[in-house]
């Protein structure tokens, strides 16, 4: 089986992770802090917050912000489910805006228009999240100009992100937003085992995440309460929560961001090969927009209805039987039962609907070769035109 996507461990990356577990710090110690810097060198950013997961730093991320019951909080239908929950973790009501039909993003236009509805009624966001799908920056800039508008803080969801860029600069400087999320599962573009960053160029934000990320307790005698009893002593001043990165995560990551920008090249070098080798086939291949430079985290393509008469599942299981681990990304968030019970419903969002019905993301990671391009490529004609 190829498999969709494929971490890469190399020797150095073993040495770095062995030279923790021979130190004197396993989980905070020196190389989180490390990494942080390293990864705010790259991008620009001012501030960084690592922790165990993207899904921990997107709920800091809205809890910084000061989400809460009563809010709301907008993101595309076509994204993991944590870029909502994490609204719900905090109590507030979500709510999706539609998709670009090229890019696959959330769309701005749908969401000037869904923000001039909400403002008519009196029920506007807190929070947009745009998510960066398949490692494409949205169109920040027309989403951070409605945000001047509309008065709506926003989170991106770049977890498909790190080393893209947008208007040729770093995807998670923060230039058009409050706070970028990255994500180093192992199938992202560089990996810690689990682990997640947040980013900002505010120190207020970054100070509230950093607390929250370990039970909400300082030793900060400027953050305390009241005088410390002794050089013992700490406060807890938060609800916070057990989000932090080790030293072991942390060095995992450090290495690999040494390999960050080849990771990303060859990325693109792949997908520029998939665009070739599937241009005769009935396809919609993925569409860069010119203000975006993508990390393609994913490979997704688009069945076209009126070329082939075999269904998108049959397809699908065609692939995973013929040994290509071909995946999904994403069902539709309002489509799944929990979000159905606030009163979603299916043609809410017709072009993330119809994008789940063509979709299948192709096998993309650096140490796929050549010939592993061509068993999919015929496999997908095989499919395609057969479905056997």
């Amino acid at each position: 089986m190829i498999p969709y996507g494929r971490q890469e461990i190399t020797r150095a990356d073993i040495e770095a992770v062995e030279a923790v577990l021979r130190s004197d710090f396993l989980t905070q110690g020196p190389t989180v802090p490390r990494f942080e810097e390293a990864v705010t060198t790259r991008t620009g950013a001012l501030h960084a917050v690592a922790v165990n997961s993207a899904t921990s730093a997107l709920h800091l991320a809205c809890l910084a912000l000061g989400l809460g019951p009563g809010d709301w909080l907008w993101t595309s239908p076509i994204t993991f489910v944590a870029s909502a929950n994490c609204a719900r973790y905090c109590g507030a009501e979500v709510d999706f805006v539609d998709i670009d039909p090229h890019t696959y993003n959330l769309s701005p236009r749908a969401l000037e228009r869904k923000l001039e509805e909400a403002g008519r009624a009196g029920r506007l966001p807190k929070i947009v999240i745009p998510v960066h799908l398949c490692g494409q920056s949205c169109d920040m800039a027309a989403i951070h100009a409605l945000s001047r508008r509309f008065g709506f803080r926003i989170i991106e969801d770049a977890s498909h992100a790190i080393g893209g860029r947008y208007r040729n600069e770093p995807v998670g400087n923060c230039r058009y937003s409050d706070i970028t999320v990255f994500s180093f599962h192992p199938v992202k573009i560089i990996t810690t085992g689990e682990g997640g960053m947040a980013l900002t160029n505010d120190a207020a934000l970054a100070g509230e995440m950093a607390l929250l990320r370990s039970h909400g307790i300082t030793r900060d005698p400027a953050q305390m309460t009241h005088a410390p009893d002794g050089p013992w002593y700490y406060q807890q001043i938060r609800l916070g929560f057990n989000y932090r990165m080790t030293d072991i995560q942390a060095a995992l990551g450090l290495s690999q961001i040494a390999r960050l920008e080849e990771y990303v090249a060859r990325r693109r070098e792949l997908a520029a090969r998939y665009d070739q080798l599937l241009q005769d086939l009935p396809l919609a291949l993925p569409w860069q927009h010119p203000d975006a430079h993508s990390t393609f985290h994913l490979y997704v393509v688009r069945l076209r209805r009126d070329g082939i008469q075999v269904s998108h599942r049959r397809v699908f299981e065609s692939l995973r039987e013929q040994g290509i681990g071909v995946n999904l990304h994403y069902i539709p968030v309002h489509t799944q039962p929990y979000y159905r019970d606030p009163g979603f419903e299916k043609g809410d969002f017709p072009n993330a609907e119809t994008f789940y019905r063509e979709a299948i993301t192709l096998p993309l990671y650096p140490a796929l070769q050549e010939k592993n391009l061509a068993s999919i490529t015929e496999a997908l004609e095989i499919a395609l035109c057969t479905g056997t």
